[in-house]
């Protein structure tokens, strides 16, 4: 029975895990012997961590992807798998990880809250994310959802003496419990309609209980409760409700973390359930998707040009970023006919990861002790304070708008393109609009930072971690945007596993 279960390949296939955990647990160790003046070396000891963490995985990719009969991994009795889908989101997870690793350096300097804890949970969380990459059952999936979850309530309510931060965890993590038992519901439905928790069994059992009713009610039962959870996890309306208040109230880096590593995490198990597990309901979940992402995409927009707080603007940002991703995943439910759907949801992931964390490092460069730097007017004059910061904090917006030559254009592109290929000509027109509005709301920010004076002359503090964060966003930004073929070509050879 022991050996059915665990492998020693398997021990191998999760080092990446192994090794955040071990380095979660060094960090809160080592944050006991460290001086204050010495506490910068959490965030370095974290970064260790994640390098080691990226090295792996690399090595794994370089191994999947020239070696073209490999077959994906799998390990503890077929519930973890490593497969290039995994691999391609783990890296995302990992290097947006480091980034913010580079970020929160500085800012917790700034708020005097320098706690080996933050960096722990950050390593705790990412292990989380990278288990909903590779999870192929419902247990191991939910663990994972969990142990991220518990960790960004915590990060969000981290600065235990701002009202804002504490008021914001209590709200994100009441609503959390309410979506994971949503989804936990219809996740116990799942088990008892095929009586396994690993998604390959359940979609063979899902098709033979359709193919007797098609109107199966503990099947559309099972569909919509597993939805509602998972959109609340990616910040969809109408389960967008937390977003506003979680991004405001949270560290500013941590603002900059739950945008994007949660939002890969959160994607790879939309992914995984709806291709896999719920694969044979493909055409109810496409009519549902099609209208929550129309309403997300609405809301998103229209709701980010009245704001006033930087952090609620980015927050309906990201809503309507969500509402892009999800025309991916309607146009992936056609299948074959849909495979650059998911292509475009990769993609769109990991231009999405580097801009919006790029321009959160400028807003974070922006807070000082005595200016908390949350309001769009608080970057009037940029230009002439700061040129460069205010060129780079540019091409971010830019890149978030779809301007090319930038990243983001070629993550737009490609959610048009697969629209257009499945011929939901309707919904390309849509997005097209909204694109257009986007542009309209983020050019508030342009205008404010080139067009206005200078309300502020205390020059800008940049230390050597931001620095070097903002370098790293700004090159794949720019990169990705002018060279994108080696982006696209990992892409797709990421979606493999689901039409092979």
């Amino acid at each position: 029975m022991w050996n059915t279960y665990f492998q020693p390949g398997d021990y191998l296939v999760i080092r990446p895990e192994i090794i955040l955990v071990l380095f979660g647990l060094a960090v809160l160790i080592l944050n006991f012997l460290l001086e204050q003046r010495y506490k910068y070396l959490n965030a370095v000891t974290a970064l260790i961590g994640l390098s080691f963490a990226a090295v792996l995985l690399g090595g794994f990719w370089r191994f999947a992807s020239t070696h073209p009969g490999w077959l994906p991994y799998q390990g503890f009795d077929g519930r973890f798998t490593l497969d290039t889908f995994a691999i391609y989101l783990k890296l995302i997870i990992v290097v947006s990880t480091a980034i913010v690793v580079l970020l929160s350096a500085k800012y917790l300097e700034i708020e005097e809250a320098h706690y080996g804890e933050y960096y722990a949970l950050l390593l705790f969380c990412a292990v989380g994310m990278l288990l909903l990459a590779s999870g192929t059952d419902l247990i191991v999936l939910f663990m994972g959802l969990e142990v991220m979850a518990l960790c960004e309530y915590v990060l969000t309510g981290f600065l235990r003496g701002n009202r804002r931060s504490n008021e914001a965890a209590v709200k994100f993590f009441l609503l959390g419990a309410f979506s994971s038992g949503l989804l936990l519901y219809g996740m116990s439905l799942l088990y008892g309609i095929s009586g396994s928790t690993k998604l390959a069994p359940i979609n063979q059992h899902l098709s033979e209980r359709l193919a007797h009713n098609p109107a199966d009610p503990i099947c559309w039962i099972a569909l919509i409760t597993i939805l509602a959870g998972l959109y609340f996890k990616v910040a969809a309306v109408p389960f967008h409700q937390w977003t506003p208040d979680a991004y405001e109230g949270a560290p500013t880096s941590i603002t900059a973390f739950i945008s994007v590593g949660p939002k890969v995490a959160s994607f790879a198990l939309l992914v995984r359930l709806l291709l896999v597990a719920l694969w044979p309901m493909a055409h109810q979940w496409q009519a549902l998707t099609i209208l929550v992402a129309i309403a997300t995409m609405t809301l998103g927009n229209l709701a980010a040009i009245t704001q006033t707080n930087i952090k609620r603007f980015f927050a309906y940002s990201t809503i309507s970023h969500v509402g892009y991703l999800l025309l991916g995943l309607v146009a992936a439910a056609d299948g074959e006919k849909g495979k650059d759907g998911l292509t475009a949801v990769l993609i769109y992931l990991l231009v999405y990861a580097f801009m919006n964390l790029g321009a959160f490092a400028v807003i974070i460069i922006m807070r000082r002790k005595d200016l908390v730097g949350d309001e769009i007017d608080d970057l009037s004059g940029l230009m002439f304070r700061a040129p460069g910061l205010a060129i780079l904090m540019l091409i971010f917006l830019l890149s978030l708008a779809g301007i090319p030559p930038t990243a983001g254009f070629i993550g737009k592109y490609f959610i048009f393109l697969s629209l257009i290929e499945t011929s939901h000509y309707i919904l390309a027109v849509l997005a097209v609009i909204y694109a257009v509005v986007a542009l309209y709301y983020y050019f508030r920010i342009v205008v404010v930072m080139f067009m206005r004076g200078a309300t502020d002359t205390v020059p800008l503090a940049v230390g050597s971690g931001l620095r070097l964060a903002l370098g790293i966003s700004m090159t794949f930004t720019l990169l990705i945007g002018i060279y994108p073929q080696p982006f696209i070509v990992m892409a797709q050879e990421a979606i493999r596993p689901f039409f092979s």
